[in-house]
């Protein structure tokens, strides 16, 4: 893509573990990326005291490794990953995700996504960006990203996501993010994404749902407003949660105030949940995530 800028020049392997916590864990995973030349660069760990379940990250350079990555990831699964039990997953720095975006005709979101993309920030590849409607597709001529037109109603939405779905497939894409895309994803879909697709919303959810949420909480006088980002699941809006961010009002803001505020915070949140997501730090685990720092 014309603007996909790699500044990262990292060559890491980064490695995700929950397993039930027990002696030993850490010290097999270090000496094991030791006895092949690995250089740990980063390591962070959590043992949830209540489920005594264990959670680690940890990253290493590549460039003396001794290993393959067909051979790490068999070594590393017959060495470590069943004798402990573990549920893990290992990245690469070096593979940049590709990344699609659904959007509808708000475009606060899908701006601030595509600045942190074309600036670097976001080390990830877009190749299409599909829509309900036909509002923000200037954006995407500029960028010389592909849009795509899928108008949805109630007769013709599962064929339109038969679409989407095979657009995704054919694009190789490995995560969507919903930028502010006023659509509810059929069970069907999330179901070809688990933990892959990234919404966004006001954290007004349950109080005041609806069209306009800033006019309800302007009239109940709220003091917070705030933003979350999620995973999403076929339970609407209930998702592990990413990101969460939130601002103060006063009496003297008006419904136009909470809306600016309101979208600062959405851009925010939601480019944080993108970044964790490209950076592999979010492991989920149950319904929750642990998000790495």
């Amino acid at each position: 893509m014309q603007f996909t800028k790699v500044e990262n020049n990292k060559n890491s392997a980064i490695l995700k573990i929950s397993a039930k916590d027990q002696k030993g864990l850490v010290a097999a995973v270090t000496q094991f990326i030791a006895k092949y030349e690995g250089n740990i660069i980063d390591l962070e760990q959590h043992v949830d005291d209540i489920d005594q379940e264990f959670f680690m990250r940890v990253e290493w350079c590549l460039d003396q490794f001794k290993l393959s990555t067909t051979e790490l990831e068999s070594l590393f699964a017959e060495k470590i990953g069943q004798p402990f039990s573990m549920d893990w997953s290992i990245n690469y720095s070096t593979v940049i995700p590709k990344m699609a975006i659904f959007v509808s005709k708000m475009s606060h979101c899908l701006l601030d996504i595509l600045s942190r993309y074309q600036s670097g920030e976001l080390r990830v590849d877009i190749p299409i960006i599909i829509s309900n409607h036909q509002d923000l597709e200037s954006i995407a001529k500029i960028l010389k990203i592909e849009f795509v037109y899928l108008p949805i109603t109630r007769e013709n939405k599962q064929q339109q996501e038969a679409k989407q779905l095979a657009l995704l497939k054919d694009k190789k894409i490995d995560f969507i993010v919903l930028a502010r895309y006023m659509q509810i994803l059929s069970e069907d879909f999330t179901a070809q994404y688990p933990n892959r697709v990234i919404n966004i919303h006001h954290s007004f959810l349950p109080a005041f749902p609806g069209a306009k949420p800033y006019h309800s909480a302007h009239a109940r006088g709220v003091k917070l407003i705030g933003a979350t980002s999620h995973f999403v699941t076929v339970d609407l809006d209930e998702g592990p949660i990413i990101t969460q961010e939130v601002a103060r009002v006063a009496h003297t803001d008006s419904i136009d105030d909470l809306v600016r505020k309101g979208r600062d915070l959405e851009k925010i949140t939601l480019a944080r949940a993108i970044w964790h997501y490209v950076n592999h730090k979010i492991l989920v685990w149950k319904n929750r995530t642990i998000v790495f720092r």
